[in-house]
C-alpha cells in the first residue's frame, strides 16, 4: 500500500500503524485527479499580477479592461514611486507583502522556471514588474519607502484604481524610525531576484544584488519592526505581529545563495539562535518565514555543501512532522475535505505557502536520497509531493463544493470577488468616473462582478469546507498576490510531472 509514500518500522505502536492507515485512507479516499490542467491554471495564475499592476500599464498588458492608475504615487515624498502591485483587493501599495510576493516568484523561478515553458517569460516579468517598483522603494540610501495610500480612507470607498481619489499618503522607515522586517523581506526579494536575472540580464542582477546588499546592512544595522514605527498607518493590516528577526535571518540566507559571500554564511550561523531560527517553525508567509529559512537553507546541507548549517535541516524536519495529517501540530489543521487550514482570515495564503515549502522540500530530498524522520514513521519526497498535490487539487476544483477557487478555472468559480477593480464596471464600459460611495451599489450587489480577473485565487472555505461567495466576506472572497506567488511553482512543477 504505497510503501514509497510513508515507512512505518515494524515495532511500530497499534496506535501509530491506525494513524498512519487513516492517513492512506483519506488520501485514497479524496483521489488525486487526472484531470486538471495544470498548464492553463499556470497561465492563469501569473495573468492575475497583470490585473493588480498600478500605474502606467506596457503595451503588452492582457488583462485589457484594466488602465493606467496611480501615476502620481511618490510626488507628495518627491519621489516616483509609480509602479508596483495592489496586494489585494483595495488599491494601496503594501510594500511588506509585495515584497514577500517579489521573494516567492523569484523562488518559483529558480526552483521550478525549468517547468514553466511559455509562462517562463511571463513569471519573469511579473518578477520584474516587482523589483522595479522595489528599486524606487530603496532608492534614497538607508530609507525605504514601505506604503503609498492611506488604508483608512481607501477601504472607506468603493472605487476602481482607476478612479481613486483618496489619499496617496506615503509612508516611509528610516534610521530614526526602524522597520527591519519590511527591510529584511525587502532586500530577500531583491536577492531571490537577482538570481533570476543573473544570466538573463547581469546589469539588472547585479544592480538588485548591490541593492539587496545595501537594503539588509540597513535593516540589521537599524532594528526593529515598522509597525512600532508606523502603526497607525500598517496595523491592524499588515502589522508585523512575529517580530523582525526572522527577516534578517530571511535576508541573509537569501544574500547567501545570490551572492556566495562568507560574510552571509557567518551571519547566520552567529545569529541562529539570537534570531531565533527554531521559533514557530509552521508558519510561513508575509509575516512569517521561519519554515522559509529552514527549508531554503537545508537544500545546502542535503546537497553536502554545509554541514554548519544542520541544525537548519533539523527544523527543517520538524515543519515538515508538524504539518502532515494525523501528527499534524494543534496550529495546523486539516477541513474534512482535506484542505490545511489555519485560523485567521485568507486561509489559501498558508495552503499555498506550505504546500511550496512541501513540494521544494521533497525535490531537495530526492535529490539526496533522504526521507524525513518523524518520530517512529518517516516521510518520503513522494509522500510529501502527494500531500502538496493533494491541496493543489484541492484549489482546482477536488473538493467538496466541486468548484475551483481559482477565478476563470474550471466550469464553477467564484463569481463575487472581493476585488473593487474586477467588481465595478470597467473603464471602457462606463467611462465617467465613479465616485467614493457611488460604488457601494456594486459592493452589495448579488451580480456576478463585470471584469474576470482570470487567475486569482479567493481567500477560500472555511474549516467545514463552506465558502461564501459574497463580496463582503472578505477574510473567503479576496485574492491577494501572496496568495498565487507560491502557487505559480507549483503549477509549474505538476503542469509538467503530470
Amino acid at each position: 500500500m504505497a510503501p514509497n509514500v510513508l515507512c512505518l518500522p515494524g515495532n511500530v505502536s497499534a496506535f501509530r500503524v491506525t494513524l498512519a492507515f487513516l492517513l492512506l485512507i483519506s488520501l485514497l479516499l479524496h483521489p488525486i485527479s487526472a484531470g486538471h490542467d495544470y498548464h492553463d491554471a499556470l497561465r492563469k495564475s501569473i495573468l492575475f499580477f497583470e490585473g493588480q499592476r498600478s500605474g502606467k500599464l506596457p503595451p503588452d498588458q492582457r488583462l485589457k479592461w484594466r488602465r493606467d492608475s496611480a501615476l502620481h504615487d511618490g510626488s507628495t515624498a518627491g519621489v516616483d514611486l509609480t509602479g508596483g502591485y495592489y496586494d489585494a483587493g483595495d488599491n494601496i501599495k503594501f510594500g511588506f507583502p509585495m515584497a514577500f510576493t517579489t521573494t516567492l516568484l523569484a523562488w518559483s523561478v529558480i526552483d521550478f522556471g525549468r517547468t514553466m515553458g511559455p509562462e517562463l517569460k511571463n513569471t519573469v516579468g511579473a518578477v520584474k514588474w516587482g523589483t522595479d517598483y522595489l528599486l524606487k522603494a530603496t532608492a534614497v540610501p538607508d530609507v525605504v519607502f514601505v506604503q503609498v495610500g492611506d488604508p483608512y480612507s481607501d477601504h472607506n470607498c468603493w472605487e476602481r484604481p482607476e478612479d481613486m481619489d483618496t489619499s496617496r499618503a506615503v509612508y516611509k522607515i528610516d534610521k530614526n524610525h526602524p522597520g527591519s522586517d519590511v527591510a529584511g523581506e525587502t532586500a530577500a526579494a531583491l536577492a531571490a531576484a537577482s538570481i533570476v536575472f543573473r544570466s538573463r540580464d547581469p546589469a539588472y542582477s547585479r544592480l538588485l544584488l548591490n541593492r539587496a546588499v545595501r537594503v539588509f546592512e540597513f535593516a540589521d544595522r537599524h532594528r526593529g519592526a515598522y509597525s512600532a514605527s508606523l502603526r497607525s498607518a500598517v496595523c491592524p493590516f499588515y502589522c508585523d505581529v512575529n517580530g523582525f528577526q526572522d527577516e534578517l535571518l530571511w535576508g541573509a540566507a537569501w544574500l547567501h545563495k545570490a551572492s556566495r559571500r562568507r560574510v552571509y554564511r557567518e551571519y547566520i550561523v552567529k545569529n541562529e539562535v539570537v534570531l531565533r531560527a527554531g521559533d514557530t517553525i509552521n508558519e510561513f508567509g508575509w509575516d512569517n518565514k521561519h519554515a522559509g529559512i529552514n527549508i531554503l537553507i537545508s537544500k545546502e546541507v542535503l546537497m553536502g555543501k554545509a554541514d554548519y548549517f544542520q541544525s537548519f535541516k533539523q527544523n527543517a524536519d520538524e515543519f515538515i512532522c508538524s504539518i502532515l495529517p494525523g501528527l499534524s501540530h494543534p496550529q495546523v489543521q486539516y477541513s474534512p475535505g482535506g484542505l490545511i487550514f489555519k485560523p485567521g482570515g485568507s486561509n489559501m495564503q498558508h495552503v499555498t505557502s506550505l504546500s511550496f515549502l512541501l513540494l521544494a522540500y521533497s525535490n531537495y530530498l530526492s535529490h539526496a536520497n533522504k526521507v524525513v524522520p518523524c518520530g517512529q514513521t518517516s516521510a518520503s519526497p513522494a509522500f510529501l509531493k502527494q500531500l502538496a498535490k493533494r491541496q493543489v487539487d484541492y484549489i482546482l476544483g477536488d473538493n467538496p463544493l466541486m468548484m475551483s477557487y481559482m477565478v476563470g478555472y474550471g466550469a464553477r468559480y467564484p463569481q463575487r470577488i472581493h476585488h473593487r477593480g474586477s467588481s465595478l464596471p470597467s473603464v471602457q464600459v462606463h467611462p465617467a468616473h465613479i465616485g467614493c460611495k457611488a460604488g457601494s451599489r456594486y459592493f452589495l450587489s448579488p451580480n456576478p462582478n463585470p471584469n474576470l480577473l482570470v487567475g486569482a485565487v479567493v481567500g477560500g472555505p472555511n474549516s467545514s469546507d463552506a465558502f461564501p461567495d459574497s463580496r463582503p466576506f472578505f477574510q473567503e472572497s479576496e485574492p491577494t498576490t501572496y496568495i498565487n506567488a507560491p502557487l505559480v511553482g507549483l503549477l509549474a512543477y505538476f503542469s509538467a510531472h503530470y
